[in-house]
């Protein structure tokens, strides 16, 4: 039952991304949430047993990027790849986060706490320096897919 009623959540498809000993980390998420505007936060989730999670768990600076319809294949290489810093998507940006190119937006932040709780982490991140890309549509994660978002015909 709880699998089944959260495939019917939509969430937004975003990369978490850290530099942990000179060597790039990252993965695929559908846990960032805004946390607070003042100061800016955001938080996510993740399985401590991930091969990311020691990298997350000793770095003081990590990276998120949102994405959009055109970042399918980019999802996909960070969900389901080991190559996932291979080829030129990429570059290092501020505190020496990866920063991946041609996503929506990116955000890097300074880790603020990280709540362990049995196999599990929520991450929490004060926001230090950003960019807003392009306006298209975000990637969604619904239902097991890749989805998009459908403009509802709705007049007030």
């Amino acid at each position: 039952m709880f699998k089944e009623m959260f495939r019917r959540h939509a969430a937004g498809v975003a990369i978490i991304t850290v530099n942990y000993n000179g060597h790039p980390f990252g993965f695929t998420a559908t846990s960032v949430a805004s946390l607070s505007a003042e100061p800016p936060r955001f938080t996510f989730n993740m399985a401590r047993s991930s091969s990311s999670w020691p990298a997350v768990a000793n770095s003081a600076y990590i990276g998120v990027h949102m994405l959009g319809l055109e970042n399918r294949e980019l999802a996909d290489r960070f969900a389901r790849t080991r190559n996932r810093f291979e080829g030129d998507h990429w570059a290092e940006g501020p505190h020496g986060v990866p920063i991946l190119k041609d996503v929506a937006g990116w955000l890097v932040g300074k880790v603020q706490m990280r709540l362990s709780f049995e196999n599990n982490a929520v991450v929490v991140v004060e926001v230090v320096d950003g960019e807003v890309g392009g306006n298209g549509s975000p990637l969604l994660y619904h239902s097991g897919a890749y989805s998009q978002p459908v403009p509802l015909d709705y007049e007030i």
